[in-house]
């Protein structure tokens, strides 16, 4: 039986696949197939057989199990804006319903699957629906990544009060510091009282640093596992 979190974040651009792929490599040293999937994306690029989103590919990279790009990310599009804006524009509608389907394949070639979601909690996929919705639909725990950086308490504490809202698990946080300011350093343990979750672990201010770097920062002893 497959189970799996999804990953969502404070605000676009705090390292969401930075941490999804660190989860990726992490859950792969427990000797399980883990599989990464990104359903939605926008500011892809052209490739040979389509259109290819770079989270998509690290995602791929970064899984030991391969599967079609097309169950990994079911919704590439070209316009580098919000997903239901860049949907419009390729008029194409964002089905939660297709996500399923892929998800579910996904599901059935791995024992782990990790779903890294768009832009934050509430990034609009179509004019109804949010990335809340779509989380809501896979009915996974999730994984919330604070950016931390000015206003990074705030963001966090709504975002894990709009999971829980949302009738979803927030299984775990990880603290991406995104900004060297040594201010922000009492905030990893502010947050640590106020957000109610385990720190799966605190990710330094270090733009270069390599991937397997993120995985051993990582204590997924904290995520229920079986």
């Amino acid at each position: 039986m497959s189970r799996g979190w999804f990953v969502t974040g404070t605000d676009t651009g705090v390292g969401k696949t930075r941490v999804s792929c660190a989860l990726l490599q992490a859950l792969a040293a427990t000797g399980n197939p883990v599989i990464g999937m990104k359903p939605v994306a926008s500011g892809c690029h052209q490739g040979l057989t389509g259109l290819r989103n770079a989270d998509a590919e690290a995602l791929r990279a970064a899984s030991p199990v391969s599967a079609a790009y097309e169950d990994v990310n079911p919704y590439a599009f070209a316009a580098a804006t919000a997903p239901h804006l860049a949907a419009r524009a390729a008029g194409i509608e964002i089905s939660i319903a297709h996500v399923r389907q892929c998800y579910a394949r996904l599901a059935g070639q791995a024992r782990y699957v990790v779903v890294e979601g768009a832009g934050g909690w509430f990034v609009p996929i179509t004019m109804q629906q949010t990335m809340a919705d779509l989380a809501a639909a896979l009915a996974l725990p999730v994984v919330l990544v604070v950016g931390v950086r000015l206003g990074a308490l705030n963001h966090a504490l709504l975002t894990a009060q709009a999971i829980r809202e949302s009738g979803l698990k927030l299984a775990a946080w990880v603290a991406n510091c995104i900004d060297p300011n040594p201010v922000l350093d009492g905030y990893v343990d502010a947050l640590g009282g106020l957000l109610k979750a385990p720190l799966l672990g605190s990710l330094p201010y270090d733009p270069a640093s390599h991937p397997g770097d993120w995985q051993r920062r990582l204590d997924i002893g904290l995520l229920e596992l079986t």
